[in-house]
């Protein structure tokens, strides 16, 4: 059944799990992993785009900046769309868009038609976590609802281990442009899942306000406590990605500078991480459904401070080992509980639009972690710049503690 196909009729929100649910879930965790699938996979390509197209150190670097930038901008401008015109119809948008420009790369002459490619590739893949995430809430029962939200952010994990694993056995066999085209796959998956879905019936009663897109951003802000809600959320993502970014850059160079482990001995060690990270995203939603979601973002903000700061004094390198993915646990366990928070927080029509908008204000903030962490290990030291990372999370529990409700159990309307 396609996206026009007939609607359900109005009817309350979900209270058991359904097939819509899990082919929801399916279509929203499929496109994250496709996001962080093909981030990766650029970033493994980057040397052999850079021999063949005979750019420079800048201009390789330019081709991440400028899809980062795309799926802000993408994020932001389809989330507002989604949330007029439907989940399920800007998301086949997005896949399209996504699926067409990456596969154009393959077949880039240089670098400007190259940058203009993976521009608007970054554009398609920027409203696949908000309206993913928005979709999936709304299909799922309030009960597992951060449940279903951290399945759907292990989704770009999934993906990022899927390109760990693949591009080192592909990339020598059919070179960049192959794995371009490879990296449609999942789009196509995704495409093939979400044309079989209709519209969330929470969303379908909603339709009648049909929103501008001006009137979805300013639902944001429509009040005082909503307002402190987002700003606290803000926050939130922010530290998130500041942490997350700022480790999972600098980790190799980090147990390189302190130990003296070679490239793949710190791949090794930074898999575990990421494994621990999976694992906390995991746990979280588990957590946050059972004793709420103020309380998980406390605990795992907690953990994320001592964590950290405990991993920057350690010298021996099997100790690093387990305290590094327990370290990744509750880093980036947080994730697990963002899709949930923001789905209760803000009406139907403007929900894709707050996950999207908040989301991408905190990727836009935590991109500068890399940056941060360099300058601060240049003037000092890595241990130094590892260890000041804790103070930002005692900044992202006072935002929980002061500005996030807890929302556990609400319906959403």
């Amino acid at each position: 059944m396609s996206s026009s196909a007939s609607q359900p009729s109005a009817a309350q929100p979900p209270t058991a799990v359904n097939g819509y649910g899990w082919k929801a879930l399916a279509g929203s965790a499929v496109g994250y992993a496709m996001d962080g699938f093909d981030l990766l996979i650029l970033g493994f390509m980057l040397g052999a785009i850079r021999e063949d197209l005979g750019l420079s150190t800048a201009q390789a670097g330019a081709l991440v900046t400028w899809t980062l930038i795309g799926a802000v901008v993408g994020g932001i401008v389809f989330g507002a769309l989604s949330d007029r015109f439907g989940r399920i119809r800007v998301l086949t948008w997005t896949i399209v868009m996504f699926a067409v420009f990456t596969g154009l790369c393959a077949f880039a002459q240089g670098y400007w038609d190259l940058l203009v490619y993976r521009t608007l590739a970054g554009i398609g893949l920027g409203g696949e976590f908000g309206i993913g995430m928005a979709l999936a809430a709304e299909a799922w029962p309030a009960r597992y609802r951060a449940r279903v939200s951290s399945y759907v952010a292990l989704g770009w994990q999934v993906g990022v281990l899927g390109a760990a694993l693949l591009t080192p056995l592909l990339l020598p066999y059919i070179g960049w442009r192959g794995m371009f085209l490879v990296g449609v796959i999942p789009a196509f998956v995704a495409w093939f899942i979400r044309n079989r879905l209709h519209e969330p019936e929470v969303f379908v009663r909603s339709r009648e306000k049909k929103p501008s897109a001006l009137q979805c951003f300013k639902l944001l802000v429509k009040d005082r406590a909503t307002t402190k809600i987002s700003a606290g959320i803000v926050v939130l993502t922010s530290v998130q990605n500041f942490g997350y970014y700022g480790i999972m850059i600098w980790m190799p160079g980090f147990l390189a500078n302190k130990l003296g482990f070679n490239l793949t001995k710190s791949a090794m060690w930074t898999a575990v991480t990421i494994l621990g990270m999976m694992a906390g995203i995991w746990i979280f939603g588990q957590l946050a459904d059972r004793i709420g979601r103020k309380p998980s973002f406390l605990l795992f903000q907690a953990g994320a401070a001592t964590m950290v700061l405990v991993y920057s004094q350690l010298n021996d390198p099997i100790t690093m080992l387990w305290a590094g993915a327990l370290m990744g646990m509750f880093v980036n366990g947080m994730m697990g509980g963002f899709g949930a928070l923001m789905s209760e927080a803000y009406p139907t029509e403007a929900r894709a639009t707050a996950q999207n908008v908040l989301f991408n204000l905190g990727r836009a903030v935590g991109g500068l972690g890399p940056v941060v962490i360099g300058a601060i290990a240049s003037q000092y030291s890595f241990q130094m710049a590892i260890a000041l990372l804790a103070a930002i999370y005692v900044l992202d529990a006072l935002a929980t503690m002061l500005l996030v409700p807890e929302l556990k159990g609400k319906e959403l309307h």
